[in-house]
């Protein structure tokens, strides 16, 4: 894992998404599951699909980031671009009812920087350790 950035970063996100679904649903308790406006976690905004949401990437990501390179390129790339589109769909949502996963600006800001730490790492090759030639 020290030799591929790809694998590094999927186990990486993978655990702080676990993480912070697991943490979001200790603070949404009492909000409906696809409420428009969630409970704060820390400056995110989160209701219990969102939680849900973090959870089925963060098991994704820490999966591919432990089994092997090819898989956690392609997991982030695959993440990457679906926070794209969320981040982006998220600029225009957020007033909306159909905000059913409570986003708010910062949320929006998260996933556009993950969108393009994911995409860049994902669409990037991960060095090969040079063959010595005998």
């Amino acid at each position: 894992m020290r030799n591929s950035p790809n694998r590094l970063i999927a186990t990486v996100f993978g655990a702080v998404y676990l993480l912070v679904g697991l943490v979001g649903f200790a603070v949404t308790a009492g909000i409906s599951f696809f409420s428009t406006e969630g409970a704060n976690l820390i400056i995110f905004e989160v209701n219990p699909l969102h939680n849900v949401i973090h959870l089925a990437i963060g098991a994704a990501l820490l999966y591919a980031g432990l089994k092997n390179v090819q898989l956690a390129r392609t997991v982030n790339a695959g993440v990457g671009a679906v926070y794209l589109l969320v981040g982006i769909l998220g600029l225009f949502l957020l007033s909306s009812p159909l905000n059913i996963i409570a986003l708010n600006g910062a949320d929006n800001v998260l996933h556009l920087a993950s969108a393009v730490l994911l995409l860049g790492v994902g669409l990037s090759m991960d060095k090969s350790p040079a063959t010595a030639h005998a």
